[in-house]
């Protein structure tokens, strides 16, 4: 059985918790594919707001 490199995993928390003020025990709750998803939407959301803030530069 292959285990999810513990880095990435705390990566993923980190950038998690930074963005979204959840709490630790709640992060790491998720699912891994619920987290990975979440990062995901968290990622295109901060691509999308940066966009708008050179788009009004």
């Amino acid at each position: 059985m292959l285990r999810y490199p513990v880095d990435a995993l705390w990566q993923e928390i980190a950038y998690l918790a930074y963005h979204l003020h959840w709490p630790l025990s709640d992060l790491l709750d998720l699912e891994h594919m619920d987290r990975v998803r979440m990062v995901r939407a968290v990622s295109a959301m901060n691509a999308r707001a940066w966009e708008a803030v050179r788009d009004s530069a």
